[in-house]
């Protein structure tokens, strides 16, 4: 364990403050209980967050509060938090190790969203890419969550008062709007928030291509084009003996397509390095058989998928046990929330 203590020192402001001495920086993100996870989550991001589990203090969320903004019928909210927590277990987060919780569990996150609100402004919030991306996709619905999605973020970051929050290129203006909003409370309130910034281990992120050859694999998009955690056997199978190749080269060392490329880097993810090489070596001996790689790809897929699938519907039939794991994660996201909160308040004069 990491040696942790707090001690009260007076700022420039006068004021005193609460400082975390830690030997780990602090970890936090989020995923929407919206669709099922499928292979790109996993190798996208789950698998950075089983390694970081060891090396940092993580907070993992997921956002069911967020979720509203596009999908405000709950009748399967429910059922979908214990899926995504169920699936993230599954593929090797550990509720000791990582505050793995429900967002709308930290009601103190509500409080400090209101606060950044005032620090927020329309118009940096209506140029965002992802608020015009979702007016054009739900142009009936276009409400102040929307609007204010990056605050609530901010909040769900700066609450636990976070140093790293791995994120892909999408959000990266979102992490940049926190980053705002916390220098701004701390310019006008004192220092209390670090600025959050993007962490993944200096490498690129995996981006696992979709079956049909376009695009990556995505929770709504395509279903048939993707690998879900969830799929049996056999839909595994038939999907990627489904994927997209061609008739194969008609000349040695022929330039690969990018669909050909794309099952290769499928491969990447689950076959044996051997496996690889000799399907590369017979592509390059214009003597490729698509079917008889698509089988052993398939095979390789279900043999990686199916211990997360079994061990996630284990989880699920538990519901007593998910509760458990899920209350274990909201009081350690608590009991960090309300110490954070504590400075907040304490920051802006609204401890009276």
């Amino acid at each position: 364990m990491g040696t942790r203590f707090y001690y009260l020192r007076r700022n420039k402001y006068n004021m005193t403050e609460l400082i975390k001495n830690d030997d780990k920086k602090i970890v936090m993100s989020g995923i929407r209980p919206t669709g099922f996870l499928h292979l790109g989550n996993y190798f996208g991001a789950i698998r950075n967050y089983v390694k970081m589990q060891h090396e940092f203090e993580c907070y993992f969320m997921v956002a069911d509060l967020h979720s509203l903004t596009t999908h405000p019928d709950t009748a399967t909210l429910k059922q979908n938090v214990y899926r995504v927590i169920a699936e993230n277990i599954a593929c090797g987060l550990d509720p000791e190790k990582a505050a793995f919780y429900c967002q709308s569990h930290v009601r103190e996150t509500a409080e400090l969203y209101l606060y950044l609100n005032m620090l927020a402004y329309k118009g940096e919030l209506e140029k965002t890419v992802t608020f015009k991306d979702k007016v054009r996709q739900n142009p009936d619905n276009v409400n102040a969550g929307l609007l204010t999605y990056p605050v609530l973020q901010a909040a769900d970051i700066i609450i636990h008062r976070a140093s790293y929050v791995p994120v892909g290129k999408d959000q990266e203006q979102h992490l940049e709007m926190a980053r705002n909003f916390a220098n701004r409370f701390n310019h006008r309130y004192g220092p209390v928030f670090p600025e959050p910034q993007a962490f993944n281990y200096n490498a690129a992120l995996v981006k696992v291509p979709s079956l049909d050859g376009t695009g990556k694999m995505s929770k709504s998009e395509n279903e048939a084009a993707t690998l879900y955690l969830a799929d049996d056997d056999d839909t595994i199978r038939k999907k990627i003996m489904k994927a997209k190749t061609d008739g194969g080269p008609t000349e040695k060392n022929s330039v690969m397509p990018d669909y050909i490329e794309n099952i290769f880097s499928l491969m990447a993810l689950v076959c044996s390095a051997d496996k690889i090489a000799k399907y590369k070596n017979d592509y390059n001996e214009a003597n490729i058989k698509y079917g008889d790689l698509k089988k052993e790809l398939a095979e390789d897929m279900v043999a990686f998928i199916t211990p997360i699938r079994q061990k996630a519907k284990d989880i699920l039939d538990d519901e007593a046990g998910i509760k458990k794991l899920m209350k274990l994660g909201a009081d350690k996201a608590n009991e960090s929330a309300h110490k954070t909160m504590n400075l907040v308040r304490t920051a802006m004069g609204m401890n009276y």
